[in-house]
């Protein structure tokens, strides 16, 4: 009996399998993701309280709408995605005790819970009352190094239609195991399903069409629930959570419960510091994906300015050449090492050197300049190899000057003067 259940765990805080198969009965057939949303509602029987009002204050109210109705309503997300079940929260609702209850044996026990109701699925596919139909999907898993019995996973044959089952817990399990802990059975009320099915097996509901409204899921394998973060967003648009892909563990939240724990106050303490540390914890991930965004944003940055450097320098490049082809230049031939500017710059050095050379030896140098620009001029055409007429014109005057200059000197005995470049340069004659 459910005062069995509340006056052991007044003494003691965990309940026998026994009082948790007691619990659970009313609920384990049902699909893995409604029970999971119901399994976190009965943490805040208040709340539950006053969905179960309104949804006899709005009996036409349920699917996706339903939610979308109480979305202005302060009630935590598990509890407002009830009244998409009308059915639930009208059976339900009406027994308090039973809410609070499972509640608190799902905050208390978590992993008990889970098993329990893995153990009455067992019990029920044995008396053959839990198989496929055009409701629900049944299918097992075997069982794995953290559980030592099969997974049972009952879902919704189509994903977005939800029906809800009703049966008698004392014929649906078979041969119940403890006499002195009878499962709870609460018969649906009128109008919900068909009353003949019921006292022979399952009945089921009216097929409810949900899209996000249905966001729980089963985690056998950790005997927990967690959540569709997307699912879940779509929903609750004005209570978004943040979760590591697209499963997010369940956390309950304190602040929706103003009745008493089971453990009293120690308990809400612990309840708060466990909520407090979640709610820390999505803090540092969303600040941890805001300082990536802001250093891929940096890098990038580095990046995208590096590429306007490179191209500046590309546009600078190129108008140098458009200015030196409009002045009868030619292009800078890469391919030869450089740039023509570069060439001839080269080139202005290489003739300083002789003109230095020229300075020191007096009118031997001169005798012997046209010679060597001669040379010169040859070495420099085949370094450059894309020298302008213009250029070769301009070589070609200085060095006729040049040597104009040097025979003049020979013959009237004077300095002889190498380029307008050069300063005069001492005679090394006799005609003076």
């Amino acid at each position: 009996m459910l005062t069995s259940v509340s006056g052991q765990a007044a003494d003691d805080q965990s309940l026998s399998n026994a009082q948790l198969d007691q619990l659970v009965a009313p609920i384990a057939l049902y699909p893995d993701s409604l029970l999971s949303q119901l399994l976190m509602a009965t943490t805040y029987p208040d709340e539950f309280a006053k969905a179960y009002e309104w949804s006899k204050a709005h009996p036409d109210a349920k699917g996706d709408d339903a939610v979308k109705q109480v979305e202005s309503q302060n009630w935590d997300p598990s509890v407002a995605s009830m009244v998409a079940f009308p059915e639930v929260l009208i059976t339900l609702g009406g027994q308090p005790k039973w809410v609070k209850d499972m509640g608190d044996a799902f905050l208390g026990q978590t992993s008990g819970v889970m098993d329990a109701i893995q153990r009455l699925r067992a019990q029920a596919q044995k008396a053959g009352n839990l198989k496929s139909n055009e409701q629900v999907t049944v299918s097992s898993q075997p069982a794995t190094t953290s559980s030592s019995q099969q997974v049972i996973v009952v879902e919704p044959a189509k994903p977005d239609v939800v029906y809800v089952p009703t049966y008698n817990p004392t014929v649906v399990y078979g041969a119940w195991a403890y006499p002195t802990y009878p499962p709870y059975y609460y018969p649906p009320p009128p109008g919900y399903w068909f009353s003949t099915a019921v006292m022979t097996g399952v009945a089921w509901g009216v097929g409810i069409a949900v899209g996000n409204a249905l966001w729980g899921g089963c985690n056998w394998g950790s005997h927990d629930v967690n959540i569709n973060v997307n699912k879940y967003n779509n929903i609750n648009t004005n209570r978004q959570i943040q979760g590591s892909g697209n499963r997010s563990s369940w956390k309950h939240d304190p602040g929706h419960r103003t009745s008493d724990y089971r453990g009293g106050s120690t308990e809400r303490n612990r309840r708060q510091q466990d909520f407090n540390t979640n709610q820390r914890e999505q803090f540092r991930g969303r600040d941890t994906a805001g300082t990536r965004d802001n250093n891929n944003r940096g890098d990038n940055g580095i990046r995208d300015n590096g590429n306007r450097g490179n191209s500046s320098r590309d546009n600078s490049r190129r108008q140098a050449e458009q200015a030196m082809e409009n002045r009868g230049i030619s292009s800078p031939d890469r391919r030869g090492g450089g740039t023509q500017a570069g060439q001839m710059d080269r080139n202005r050095g290489t003739q300083g050197g002789f003109d230095n050379s020229n300075r020191a030896r007096g009118d031997t140098g001169a005798r012997q300049q046209p010679a060597r620009d001669n040379a010169l001029t040859g070495v420099n055409d085949r370094q450059s190899g894309r020298e302008s007429a213009r250029g070769r014109e301009s070589m070609s005057s200085q060095h006729v000057q040049g040597a104009n200059r040097a025979a003049s000197g020979n013959r009237g005995g004077g300095a002889a003067r190498s380029s307008t470049h050069q300063r005069p340069a001492r005679s090394g004659g006799r005609g003076r």
